[in-house]
């Protein structure tokens, strides 16, 4: 007997072995045609043209097996997509409009691009939530996405960090809790070395011993920090290229890094989450000329500087971290000759740098430090043993050059530490007007003010000539 009845006129045809439901001469193995369909609690283990369809789908698309969305004229996601257990669901190219959850894992190859869309029923997803894992794109720092929007994600292998695009830039993701240490070191009094000495950036008082240097070399060294290490390269005396570190977490003495690419001192220091630069100074063949060496190092490893490249104009001394985390700055200096021109470069690639713009007067030995926005340039000297300077300047690192005056230092000084939170800068020590006396005294700048600078807190030992860093600068991480 058969199985199947059916009359002379229904809807219902197998021909060809190919059963169709609503069409006379069926095409696929099931070839529906009609727009009046219902399933109920439907398992749909694939991707198909009919999930446009209203009422086709459960309310829950459940993927109960592995599966590639990567063809934009089929694929199509309708309703909240709930991924099993286990299950790897890979996101080649697929409209985004509606929500994505579940345990599996998650893998996006390429760009989504909202403009590109062509899907059935004009299905989309919007949100994406993943109870397990989530793989955004990934390749080296050259691989990056062409034209990123802002937000996208993207995992650099050359950093070994998540980044996002902020609409300028890409910056590390970095939610690590930062204490606000900032720690000075490798200066003298005037020409006796110091300890290295830190204090709190958030609060009021005075500073602590931290520990000593690997030599008895002194004064003129510029610190670089990742966050985790505070590095000091170079100094005045024999025009050494001595590179060595601390752990900023932990008071100890410093360890030896390796050496710059060429000795000097009174130079420029710049960093992010991942790498730091030396540059400019006093070369030591002949010690009468500056220098327009870039040095790098990746300040996680140990060794010796690399070239990064040259400087656009030669220029000496700006103490400070002043980095965007993207952009790195060596302000203008004043050895031989007193220059106010800032230099610019991208810290993750190598090459010369760029002239950014000009501060609004000519100092060298000034202090410096940053948010990830803005920048504050303060103190110096014009050309040395002028009197130094209570002035600061200021500028947004994102844009194309701009600066303005930011008020004055509460004491007129050259060669202070700088070092700041996003929040708030701080100039430790330098030298008075006059005799040069290394001072103690620490003004506090909050950067996004307007620049009014207090008598904030106080070392324990008088310090000029050296370098400063902190856990927490404007340099460091995403957000």
């Amino acid at each position: 007997m058969a199985s199947i009845r059916r009359g002379y006129s229904d809807d219902f045809v197998i021909k060809n072995n190919k059963v169709g439901i609503g069409a006379s001469n069926p095409q696929e193995n099931l070839d529906v045609v009609g727009g009046a369909l219902q399933g109920q609690d439907l398992k749909v283990t694939g991707v198909s043209t009919q999930t446009g369809f209203s009422g086709f789908l459960r309310a829950d698309h459940q993927i109960a097996e592995n599966i590639e969305f990567s063809n934009i004229n089929v694929s199509s996601l309708s309703g909240e997509i709930i991924v099993g257990t286990g299950v790897t669901v890979t996101i080649a190219r697929v409209g985004l409009g509606t929500t994505m959850v579940g345990n599996g894992s998650f893998t996006i190859e390429n760009t989504i691009d909202t403009t590109d869309i062509t899907t059935a029923g004009e299905s989309q997803i919007d949100t994406l939530k993943v109870y397990n894992t989530f793989t955004p794109p990934s390749g080296d720092t050259n691989q990056r996405p062409y034209a990123p929007k802002p937000g996208e994600l993207y995992y650099n292998y050359d950093f070994k960090t998540i980044e996002f695009f902020d609409g300028y830039g890409w910056r590390q993701v970095d939610n690590t809790t930062r204490s606000g240490r900032a720690v000075f070191g490798k200066g003298g009094n005037p020409n006796t070395l110091q300890p290295y000495q830190y204090l709190n950036i958030n609060t009021r008082g005075r500073s602590e011993y931290f520990g000593e240097s690997t030599n008895s070399n002194y004064i003129s060294c510029n610190a670089c920090g990742d966050g985790i290490r505070g590095l000091w390269g170079g100094n005045i005396s024999a025009f050494q290229d001595v590179i060595e570190y601390i752990t900023m977490a932990s008071a100890g003495n410093a360890i030896d890094f390796g050496n710059l690419t060429d000795g000097r001192d009174s130079g420029s220091s710049t960093s992010s989450s991942t790498r730091g630069l030396w540059s400019a100074g006093i070369d030591r063949v002949p010690a009468t000329s500056g220098s327009n060496v870039i040095d790098y190092v990746e300040i996680q490893t140990l060794g010796n500087a690399l070239d990064f490249g040259d400087l656009f104009f030669t220029s000496t001394s700006s103490n400070g971290v002043v980095s965007s985390g993207i952009r790195g700055f060596f302000q203008g200096g004043g050895y031989p000759a007193a220059n106010n021109g800032i230099n610019m470069v991208t810290i993750a690639s190598k090459g010369d740098a760029i002239d950014f713009g000009d501060l609004s007067y000519y100092a060298g030995y000034k202090g410096g430090f940053s948010s990830s926005v803005r920048a504050v340039i303060g103190g110096g000297m014009a050309v040395y043993p002028a009197t130094p300077t209570d002035q600061q300047d200021t500028y947004i690192m994102a844009s194309a050059g701009t600066v303005t005056n930011f008020g004055n230092l509460t004491v007129a000084r050259h060669s202070p530490g700088g070092a700041s939170t996003h929040v708030r800068g701080i100039y430790a020590g330098g030298s008075a007007p006059n005799d040069g006396t290394a001072l103690a005294v620490v003004d506090s700048v909050i950067i996004a003010s307007d620049g009014t600078a207090e008598d904030y807190a106080e070392l324990s030992t008088p310090l000029t000539f050296g370098g400063g860093v902190s856990d927490s600068h404007g340099g460091l991480g995403g957000f």
